[in-house]
C-alpha cells in the first residue's frame, strides 16, 4: 500500500514557482491516500477531479516556460506529459465507469507516486538549469510575478 509522500529537497527543480506547484502535487497525493483510508468515495472523487484539473494546469505552466526559454527539449517534454495524461484519463474513467473504488484510487496513487518521483528527478531537472540560463533570474522573478494573479487565484497561492 502506498505511504505519505514527503517532499525533500532532492526534488527542488530550483524554479520556485514550479517547486511550489510540485509541492501541491504532492499534497494531492496525499489528500488521496487519506481519502482511500477513510474510504469517502465522495472525496476521493473531488480529490481526482482537483488532481486532474491542477496537474493539467501545471503541465500548461510548466511547458509555457520552457517554450519561452526556448528549452530544446520542450517536444518529447510535452510526450511525456501527454501519456500522464492519457494514463490519469484511464483511472478517471475506471473511477466512473464503478470499478471498485479502492481499487482505482490505490492503483492510481502509487502510479501518481512513482511517475511524480520520477518525473521531477528526471525530466524536470533537465529543464530547470535550461530554463534558469536562458530565462534569467530577473526574467524568471518577472514572469512569476506577472503571472502571481491568476496563479494565486488557479492554483491557491501555493
Amino acid at each position: 500500500m502506498a505511504q505519505l509522500l514527503t517532499w525533500t529537497p532532492e526534488l527542488s527543480v530550483g524554479i520556485e514557482v514550479i517547486d511550489a506547484q510540485h509541492k501541491r502535487i504532492v499534497e494531492y497525493i496525499n489528500l488521496l491516500h487519506e481519502a482511500r483510508l477513510r474510504n469517502d468515495k465522495e472525496a476521493i472523487a473531488r480529490v481526482i477531479e482537483e488532481l486532474v484539473d491542477y496537474t493539467l494546469s501545471h503541465f500548461s505552466f510548466e511547458e509555457s516556460m520552457m517554450e519561452e526559454a526556448k528549452y530544446r527539449f520542450l517536444a518529447p517534454h510535452k510526450k511525456v506529459h501527454e501519456l500522464f495524461v492519457r494514463r490519469v484519463s484511464e483511472y478517471q474513467q475506471r473511477f466512473k465507469l464503478g470499478e471498485d473504488v479502492a481499487t482505482v484510487a490505490g492503483d492510481m496513487q502509487n502510479t501518481l507516486v512513482t511517475w511524480l518521483m520520477n518525473h521531477i528527478k528526471r525530466e524536470d531537472m533537465d529543464y530547470g538549469p535550461a530554463v534558469r540560463a536562458s530565462l534569467g533570474e530577473d526574467k524568471l522573478k518577472q514572469a512569476t510575478a506577472k503571472k502571481t494573479g491568476w496563479l494565486e487565484r488557479f492554483f491557491g497561492g501555493r
